[in-house]
């Protein structure tokens, strides 16, 4: 049987919805939609750069919790409220990846949970360890 790890955050709405922060089997880490919020606050309101490399940061430090690094992404989906600001977005994004380069997707969306959320992000990552 493969070795199946939740990462929970405490969040009341984790057991509401059903769901895990980031999910690691074997070697494969699928990461949650993360957002730019810090102690119940918006962090980077109407700074969509701002708030990618905060959640870039948040989704590092769940990695490096389950044994992975940034280099081990292979794919993020970042989900935008507004297609215009991609390159603030894809600048913070290029400065956390550098040449690991993995495979994205940027999709504008109607809006996200909070109207103060510019974006939303989630990765998936490959070990080589199980």
């Amino acid at each position: 049987m493969i070795k199946r790890t939740h990462i929970r955050t405490g969040a009341p709405w984790e057991k509401k919805v059903g769901y895990s922060r980031a999910v690691r089997v074997g070697n494969q880490i699928e990461v949650s939609g993360t957002l730019a919020i810090d102690d119940g606050k918006i962090v980077g309101k109407g700074d969509a750069y701002a708030q990618t490399a905060f959640i870039l940061a948040r989704i590092k430090e769940v990695l490096e919790e389950l044994g992975a690094s940034m280099s081990d992404v292979i794919r993020t989906r970042m989900f935008v409220t507004d297609i215009s600001l991609w390159e603030a977005v894809g600048r913070a994004h290029g400065e956390y990846f550098g040449d690991v380069m993995p495979a994205t997707s940027m999709v504008e969306v109607s809006r996200l949970i909070e109207p103060n959320y510019l974006i939303e992000i989630e990765a998936t990552a490959i070990t080589g360890q199980s």
